[in-house]
């Protein structure tokens, strides 16, 4: 019973509640976009990580984030490569170059990562395929993701890295996370003739494996007391714990999305307060008889609260549907990993619930108002 007077009282007046289920539904859908970017921008700059092969990652005592990594002495590895837990310690090394078409024309800003060619520390199948190809002098790979404005990333076309000639020998599917707008994979031969000024006995990452059974939490310990003070080892968890704390409190990503989500919750509340509390204040006769035929104070508190949650949950299916929508055109103009997980899309639901407890809540102090001896 309770459920049907709910129903009857939302579709009396059709016009106020669909205009309070669009309020509802840009809240909800405000949720799932703040929500998204403020997941996906730290798993952007943990999109390269992710695709590489490493137990322990080796990094300067001034590294904040993968493209201002800094750089340390290559002898670290050295000591790294003397603890006997140690596989294999890999540098990697990364620079900015001016890409130009042969032809003349602009000259844009892009990445270029260079490694070993040989150390299998991409897990990505389209590298591990064209490594002879890779070791060509003066050939790289450009990733896939690489904006459209690089013109055409076609094998054999011949384009300058910093006024160096250089060929592109193929492509691969990784993603450049927040590295730039493209990012090209060079072997460290190919790196340093791209980049003659720079020092080779400088690296900025060290790529560590660990031979079968060892703990990383230990290794990394025990290369710590090993290591001078300019650099610092992170485990896999230690470093993706070290991206989200950077994107989510060091920079605006935190501020900006993280308080979008607290004024989209905050709108939702106050739009659906605002309808429960106008429809209690135009209906307090009818309340009024409800009580006076027997409806007890928890009964009517009961069919407002079914009231929002119809509002809510009615608004929830097209923001859903919609934030699919904008999740897939961000994805292609931004390359960011915003997807809908069933953890986030569980965790909008039950903030929109929320939402809508509290509105109703906070609505029925009005509710208290409906005296029966009044319709006398």
């Amino acid at each position: 019973m309770p459920f049907e007077v709910a129903w009857r009282i939302l579709t009396y007046q059709k016009g106020r509640t669909a205009l309070a289920v669009g309020g509802i539904f840009i809240a909800i859908l405000l949720i799932f976009v703040e929500l998204g970017f403020f997941i996906a921008v730290p798993q952007g700059g943990m999109l390269v990580y992710n695709h590489m092969r490493f137990d322990l990652l080796v990094a300067s005592d001034k590294y904040i984030f993968q493209a201002e990594s800094w750089q340390f002495p290559e002898a670290r590895l050295a000591t790294v490569r003397a603890n006997p837990d140690v596989a294999q310690a890999t540098p990697l090394y990364f620079g900015n170059a001016k890409w130009q078409d042969r032809a003349g024309g602009s000259r844009i800003d892009i990445s270029v990562i260079g490694t070993e060619s040989r150390s299998g520390v991409f897990g990505v199948p389209d590298v591990d395929s064209q490594v002879e190809t890779l070791e060509r002098a003066d050939t790289v790979l450009v990733d896939s993701q690489t904006r459209s404005i690089f013109g055409p990333l076609t094998s054999g076309r011949v384009i300058e890295l910093d006024g160096h000639r250089v060929t592109i020998g193929g492509t691969y599917v990784l993603g450049t996370g927040f590295l730039g707008l493209g990012v090209v994979l060079a072997a460290e031969p190919n790196f340093f003739r791209i980049f003659p000024r720079r020092p080779r006995d400088a690296v900025n990452l060290g790529l560590v494996t660990l031979k079968p059974g060892a703990d990383p939490d230990k290794v990394a310990q025990s290369l710590r007391a090993a290591l001078p003070a300019d650099t610092q080892i992170f485990t896999r968890g230690a470093l993706a714990d070290h991206e989200v704390a950077f994107w989510t409190t060091r920079t605006a990503t935190g501020l900006i999305f993280g308080s979008g989500l607290v004024v989209a919750f905050v709108v939702g509340i106050m739009v659906l307060y605002q309808t429960l509390a106008t429809q209690i204040t135009r209906q307090l006769p009818q309340f009024a008889m409800l009580k006076a035929i027997g409806y007890t104070n928890r009964k009517l508190d009961g069919i407002v609260m079914i009231e929002a949650v119809l509002m809510t949950v009615v608004a929830f299916v097209p923001a859903l549907a919609a934030a699919l929508a904008i999740y897939y055109v961000i994805r292609v103009q931004t390359l960011l990993p915003v997807i809908m997980t069933p953890m986030q899309l569980g965790g909008v639901f039950g903030i929109a619930l929320l939402m809508s407890a509290i509105s109703a809540f906070l609505s029925l102090s009005r509710l208290r108002r409906a005296q029966p001896a009044e319709i006398f």
